[in-house]
C-alpha cells in the first residue's frame, strides 16, 4: 500500500507534477503535470459557497403543500347557532381551529432553484480544487479498463489507495459503464465524468482520484474564457 507521501505534489512556477498510480496503489514512474491556473489558484471561498448553495437548492423538488380552508371538502352548512352556546362562534367545520379543518399559510409548492454565474461557478470549482491539491488529496491514477463491473474489484482498489473508510470521486474522462456499476451500490464513493464535476462533489469527498485520461480535459473546461 503507497503512502500519502509518494503522493505529494511537487510546485514549480507554473506547474504541480503528482505521480501517476496503478489500481495496485504503486507508482507507475510516470507523472501528470498538474495546470496551477486551476489547482492552484488562491481559493475564493465565497464563490465556492454560492455554488454548493445553489447546488444544495437545486436538489429540493419544492413539492410541498397542504390544504387551505378552501380545498378542504365538507359540509358548508353553519355547525351552531350563532349565540346562546356559551362557547365562541363558528360557522364551518373547515375552521382551521379545528381537527380537519384547512390550515393557514400552509407550504404551497415551489420553485427553490438559484442562479450562479457560469465564471463564479468555474472559480468556485478550481479554488476547491486547489484547496483538495493543498491538503494532498489529489490522487492521479492511470486509466481504468474492466471488462465487467465488479464491485469486490473497486473495493480493492480503494483499499490499495488508502481511501476504504474515506469519500472519494472518482473522476473519469469518459463515461464507463464498468467503472460506474462497480461504484453504484457503495456509499462513500462516486464516479463522475470530468464534465460533471461540481464544487459540492469535491468539497464532500476527503480525496479526489483522477483517471489519467481525465486531468486534460478537466482543465480545458475550466480554463475557458
Amino acid at each position: 500500500m503507497c503512502t500519502w507521501s509518494q503522493k505529494r505534489i511537487r510546485n514549480s512556477s507554473e506547474i504541480m507534477e503528482v505521480n501517476v498510480l496503478n489500481i495496485e496503489g504503486k507508482e507507475t514512474g510516470r507523472k501528470v503535470k498538474l495546470d496551477k491556473a486551476v489547482f492552484g489558484i488562491e481559493p475564493n471561498d465565497h464563490a465556492i459557497y454560492l455554488d454548493v448553495k445553489q447546488h444544495l437548492a437545486n436538489k429540493r423538488q419544492g413539492t410541498h403543500k397542504s390544504k387551505e380552508r378552501a380545498e378542504i371538502v365538507g359540509s358548508t352548512r353553519k355547525i351552531k347557532k350563532q349565540k346562546g352556546t356559551g362557547t365562541a362562534r363558528a360557522g364551518s367545520i373547515k375552521n382551521p381551529l379545528f381537527k380537519g379543518g384547512g390550515r393557514v399559510f400552509g407550504p404551497t409548492p415551489r420553485d427553490y432553484s438559484q442562479k450562479v454565474n457560469k465564471k463564479v461557478k468555474r472559480l468556485a470549482r478550481k479554488s476547491a480544487l486547489s484547496i483538495k491539491a493543498k491538503q494532498k488529496s489529489v490522487v492521479v491514477l492511470e486509466d481504468i479498463q474492466w471488462d465487467v463491473p465488479k464491485t469486490k474489484n473497486y473495493l480493492q482498489m480503494l483499499a490499495a489507495l488508502g481511501l476504504a473508510d474515506k469519500k472519494s470521486v472518482l473522476v473519469l474522462g469518459d463515461l464507463n459503464k464498468n467503472v460506474y456499476l462497480s461504484s453504484r451500490n457503495l456509499k462513500n464513493s462516486k464516479v463522475v465524468i470530468n464534465s460533471e464535476l461540481n464544487t459540492y462533489n469535491i468539497s464532500n469527498a476527503n480525496s479526489l482520484v483522477f483517471c489519467e485520461g481525465a486531468i486534460a480535459g478537466l482543465e480545458s473546461i475550466l480554463n475557458r474564457s
